[in-house]
């Protein structure tokens, strides 16, 4: 997808800065089965931000940063209403391949998910299957891939040792590194801190606060200690609908409805 560009004075082109509306979210519905689980939400996600979805379990934010990227097609007898566009294309277009979709929007899970190879081989995992196997070109990602992971200086002496011997949150870190070595522009995080400690949870929240200034970033979340650290803006859902959508400082300090307000304040949920 073409990055949005304007002229500059001096006649160059430049990406722009703010695209407010990179991943429009349009009336969208979705069904498991005949169960309605998603309510014709409206929300727009801007470009090269942190947008956290919040909400108490079974609320649907899962199920919308699950159907960003098509995951949701795994599962047998859903369907949707509604649209849901990036840079101005439907994920829906029937010519759009979808694994050429989820090269360009990466997931990180709630639980870290490393596979039974060394740490290289994970990093490098989705380009062998795209049959690029030089060396230098490998050695290069995996080098990129894991300092943008904030994990180089940890394990550039045991590259090739189990990824399974690595920590949790190192794992988790892993993962990442292998979600942004195939160069996405997005990424979602789906409670990508859940099963952390506190000093792991913060240099994971560290590495999102450093990502965004490459990937546009949607991270589901059922701390809201988090999504007010970490998040440019907060949707707040319940059961299937979208309650409200803000700039977090806004959302979290003056929410204009009363449902966020006792949601955030801890008075239910």
């Amino acid at each position: 997808m073409n990055k949005m560009t304007k002229n500059t004075t001096n006649g160059t082109k430049e990406v722009a800065s703010e695209k407010p509306d990179y991943i429009k979210v349009d009336n969208f519905s979705f069904y498991y089965g005949s169960a309605k689980v998603l309510h014709s939400l409206n929300l727009d996600i801007p470009y090269k931000k942190v947008t956290a979805f919040i909400g108490p379990s079974g609320c649907g934010k899962s199920t919308l940063l699950r159907n960003l990227n098509r995951m949701n097609d795994l599962v047998d007898g859903i369907k949707h209403e509604g649209d849901i566009r990036v840079d101005g294309e439907s994920i829906y277009d029937p010519f759009l391949e979808v694994i050429s979709l989820r090269k360009r929007i990466g997931m990180v899970f709630q639980k870290s998910n490393p596979f039974p190879k060394t740490i290289y081989e994970n990093v490098v995992y989705s380009l062998r299957i795209a049959g690029r196997n030089s060396k230098s070109e490998l050695d290069t990602v995996v080098e990129k891939s894991l300092r943008g992971a904030a994990l180089w200086d940890e394990v550039k002496d045991r590259l090739h040792e189990s990824a399974l011997g690595m920590s949790g949150g190192q794992m988790q870190r892993l993962c990442i590194a292998r979600a942004i070595a195939n160069k996405p522009e997005i990424l979602l995080m789906d409670e990508p801190c859940s099963a952390l400690d506190p000093i792991a949870t913060a240099k994971v929240e560290e590495l999102i606060h450093e990502l965004k200034t490459e990937f546009t970033i949607v991270i589901v979340t059922h701390n809201m200690q988090q999504a007010a650290r970490v998040s440019d803006r907060t949707a707040f859902f319940y059961l299937g609908k979208l309650i409200e959508y803000d700039k977090t400082e806004q959302l979290f300090m003056s929410p204009k409805v009363k449902q966020t307000e006792d949601y955030v304040s801890g008075r239910f949920g």
